[in-house]
């Protein structure tokens, strides 16, 4: 299941519903990103995107994830608009039989979220407005998986 949505979400509430009446599920991964200030130099972070795109590529990585790995459920929610430091970004929720399947798809899916969905930032603050660009580090992990995915071919 996946959600962009301009307001914020309750992480207990989402989990919650997403495992609601289900006894199959023996391990719930979470990750939550939030807007950080760096020192003092971010008030606020703007994230745009496409709406369609964005969605049908939200779909396209959980579907991927679902196919690597035996997972019960899955949620990726994930905002956009103008956020301040402190406010919820992002939720992936992963629930599976065992721990292993459940972190790998939710690390999977941070590192596909980080580098393929089409959210751009813009962060503000007392030096100006500034994009933010993408990270060496985030390409990396992301290779990580092709690698994985090779292998197991």
């Amino acid at each position: 299941m996946i959600r962009v949505q301009q307001e914020d979400f309750a992480i207990g509430a989402e989990i919650a519903g997403l495992t609601a009446g289900r006894t199959d599920i023996g391990a719930i991964v979470t990750f939550t990103g939030t807007v950080r200030d760096q020192a003092g130099a971010v008030d606020e972070m703007t994230l745009e995107h496409y709406p369609g795109m964005t969605e049908r590529e939200l779909a396209r990585i959980e579907a991927e994830a679902n196919a690597r790995w035996p997972l019960q459920a899955s949620l990726i929610v994930h905002r956009y608009g103008t956020l301040k430091p402190g406010d919820n970004i992002v939720l992936v929720v992963t629930a599976s039989e065992h721990r292993d399947a459940a972190f790998d798809a939710a690390r999977f899916l941070m590192d596909y979220l980080k580098t393929s969905a089409p959210f751009w930032k813009r962060e503000s603050g007392p030096g100006g407005r500034s994009w933010v660009e993408a990270s060496t580090s985030d390409d990396t992990a992301r290779v990580r998986w092709k690698e994985t995915k090779d292998a197991a071919e």
